[in-house]
């Protein structure tokens, strides 16, 4: 049971309050009295709106529904006049371009990865926080980007062989982004900085320099024997490390032990699809980490070969300029929060009435509020030096929806004292509503906007709810190549330069999936880049560390300059529905494709539901990890529901492949002494129960939306355990 302290109107739970009280508010010059009392005037004059915009969202649905049962065949333009008819397509409107002032670098003006980590949990925040920088060698060494062939094995120790690999890798780098005068940094014997140049030694006896000394930036130890050469590449920092006592430069006949890199630059800290956070207890903690963020005091200890390692966030990098003068450089990623969208409701606040509040509403209260303490100085850093909050603003359909998250920050600044679009937005679009009806979404927050980003597996999920009944939808993999899909990330580039988010804002991509396949990342990921992406998705800072060698082989602004000139619609398109024309799967097709969603789903929910974590890598069909999260099982829930719908396969045989497929994830975790598993006892795993809510009640989820389901099975298991316990 929670307990509540009655807070005004409000039902406040104590572990809540308390936490606000002692730990958020003090620092922040916002008193307590006052601070609730807006509260509550926002929750009574927003979540009355909040709540007719999701029943909106209902009756468009209803109507797209009952017109492809009374239209299965129909010509486009009817199809197109019809959504325009119930307002699901808007009017684009004038063109305009964005005004957001306040923009720190990382966003405005660099290109580079950025990660996406849950709020829960402290190490892997601080992690993603601390992966502004990154070592090369170690990130190639530690993972397939280097391959094994040779004897280039990576198990045990240091293997030599490997370890020339990783040197010649990253000296063709260098070579590529900080190129030598006629020679080659594999020929270099010595480093020194030379009335402000680099003077390379080489080792056929000669001396050059870089073809370009505008690159050579600043250095770490004496000038004629520097520890550390900063260099710039596409307005992105790395440094040449020279320690010949370190066992890796003893090795090497420039001394050189590393190449550190600018990384992530940005990080959002997620309250959202990566996190299974259910009740006031979880949000507690999902607060007490942001704050420790942005106070910068948060900490983090386990044990790592034997011993206690305890994680804080990196103090900034010192340099000396080839002028003499000291640099400082962040040492940390610039950290947005992504909040939860407008669906969900928490049972942490209560209204008079009993009824829980918006969480989405809570989240930006509560998360800006703790963002003051950065802002103010109050910690040891300060997150962003232009005074702006940034907050992620997910699962929004429409300008409308745009609109209220715009009208909820303006309360916001006002209930906290902010000057007006210190709060900044990031809208994701990852909703058919919001792709096709981009540009209007931009404009209702075109003084605070600093991020678009495109989502797979949510934006798929959504395309197949909402013409889950003209029929059954291609395969899976066959998505990626879809006309919607191709058209759908051309167009959120095309829009967002069109709008002027170029060096203003953030245009991303998402994320790659495959943690353990980084040679396979290398080859594709640099699409994101050739896409006129400033930012894209990775799975984590060794991810980061490698994804950023593509920002260093194309300046992302050449590349937005010339889709500038493109100005083509793609709203036809992006409106192609991915229905399959003629069935011929065979029943093999039919069942594989079955075994995989089916898979994903309970290999996902067995962690959500029993164990509370709401992103880990799972093992897929193959035994290829993946990075799971919500919209992974969004996708694959509602393709097996739209399957299961038009009668591809049968409830019996869907029961039949999640039992089956439930004893592999079994397997799978055998060696995870907190897993329950699901087979042992279907009717009893809660687990396994939520996955088959998923895909059966898939067809009546708002939206195809996974979190209901979740969030009331998570609850379930964690009052058994309670019981139990």
């Amino acid at each position: 049971m929670t307990n509540y302290v009655k807070v005004g109107n409000l039902q406040v739970a104590s572990g809540l309050y308390s936490f606000i009280n002692q730990k958020a508010l003090p620092g922040t010059g916002v008193e307590a009295n006052r601070f609730w009392l807006g509260v509550e005037t926002i929750f009574e004059g927003l979540t009355p709106k909040n709540k007719r915009l999701l029943t909106r969202r209902g009756e468009l649905q209803d109507a797209i529904n009952q017109w492809h049962k009374e239209n299965k065949s129909f010509e486009f333009d009817k199809y197109k006049q019809f959504l325009k008819e119930i307002g699901y397509l808007e009017l684009e409107g004038e063109d305009f371009q964005i005004t957001t002032e306040n923009v720190d670098e990382e966003v405005a003006l660099k290109a580079g990865p950025q990660l996406v980590v849950p709020s829960d949990n402290a190490r892997y925040a601080l992690n993603a926080a601390n992966a502004r920088w990154g070592s090369l060698y170690d990130a190639l060494y530690g993972t397939d980007a280097i391959s094994e062939e040779g004897g280039a094995h990576k198990a045990g120790n240091y293997n030599p062989i490997r370890g020339e690999k990783v040197i010649s890798f990253a000296k063709s780098f260098l070579d590529q982004v900080a190129s030598l005068k006629q020679s080659s940094h594999k020929e270099a014997i010595n480093y020194a900085i030379v009335d402000g140049r680099l003077a390379v030694s080489l080792n056929n006896g000669n001396t050059t320099s870089l073809q370009d000394d505008t690159k050579l930036v600043g250095f770490q130890g004496k000038p004629e024997e520097p520890l550390g050469i900063l260099l710039q590449n596409n307005g992105l920092y790395f440094e040449i490390q020279v320690d010949r006592s370190h066992p890796i430069g003893q090795s090497d006949q420039a001394g050189i032990k590393d190449i550190f890199i600018e990384s992530a630059l940005s990080t959002i800290i997620d309250c959202e699809d990566s996190v299974a956070a259910v009740d006031a207890d979880d949000k507690v903690l999902v607060y007490q980490n942001w704050l420790g963020l942005m106070k910068g005091d948060l900490t983090a200890s386990f044990t790592k070969g034997g011993k206690t390692v305890t994680r804080t966030l990196n103090p900034d990098r010192l340099y000396t300029s080839v002028k003499g003068e000291e640099i400082s450089l962040k040492a940390r990623s610039l950290m947005f929060i992504r909040t939860v969208g407008h669906l969900m409701t928490s049972n942490a606040i209560l209204t008079k009435d009993g009824e829980e509040v918006p969480e989405g509403i809570m989240d930006t209260v509560f998360a800006s509020l703790i963002a003051m303490h950065s802002l103010l100085g109050n910690g040891k850093y300060q997150n962003s030096s232009k005074g702006s909050i940034y907050i992620v603003k997910p699962k929004m359909h429409g300008s409308e929806e745009v609109a209220f998250a715009g009208e909820l920050f303006d309360r916001v600044e006002d209930l906290l004292g902010l000057e007006r679009n210190t709060l900044k937005i990031g809208v994701m679009d990852e909703e058919r509503r919001t792709s096709l009806n981009l540009k209007a979404c931009i404009r209702e927050v075109k003084e605070r906007i600093v991020f678009i980003n495109t989502g797979f597996l949510d934006r798929t999920g959504d395309e197949i709810h909402t013409s889950m009944e003209i029929g059954p939808m291609i395969r899976k993999n066959n998505m990626k190549s879809a006309t919607w899909l191709q058209s759908y990330e051309k167009s959120n580039v095309i829009v967002g330069l069109d709008a002027g988010l170029q060096g203003r804002a953030q245009i991303g991509k998402g994320m790659w999936a495959m943690p353990d396949l980084m040679s396979e990342m290398l080859k594709q990921k640099i699409g994101h880049v050739q896409a006129g992406a400033n930012t894209a998705w990775v799975p984590s800072p060794t991810a980061a560390t490698l994804h950023v060698l593509h920002y260093h082989q194309l300046d992302v602004r050449d590349v937005q300059e010339k889709l500038k000139k493109e100005t083509n619609n793609l709203q036809d398109d992006i409106l192609d529905i991915p229905v399959e024309s003629e069935i011929n799967w065979s029943i093999e097709e039919i069942q594989q494709e079955l075994d995989n969603n089916a898979q994903g789903i309970l290999g996902y929910v067995v962690r959500w539901v029993d164990q509370g974590i709401g992103c880990s890598k799972v093992p897929d069909i193959n035994n290829i990890g993946l990075m799971e999260d919500r919209a992974t099982l969004r996708i694959s829930s509602q393709h097996m529901a739209n399957w299961l719908h038009h009668g591809i396969c049968s409830k019996k045989q869907v029961l039949e492949t999640l039992k089956r497929m439930a004893k592999v994830v079994d397997e799978q975790n055998a060696g995870d002494t907190a897993y329950h598993s699901m087979a042992e006892d279907f009717e009893q795993s809660i687990a396994f129960q939520a996955a088959c809510d998923l895909v059966f009640k898939g067809y009546e989820q708002p939206n195809g939306y996974t979190e209901p389901i979740l969030h009331r099975r998570r609850l379930e298991a964690k009052a058994k355990d309670s019981v139990n316990s």
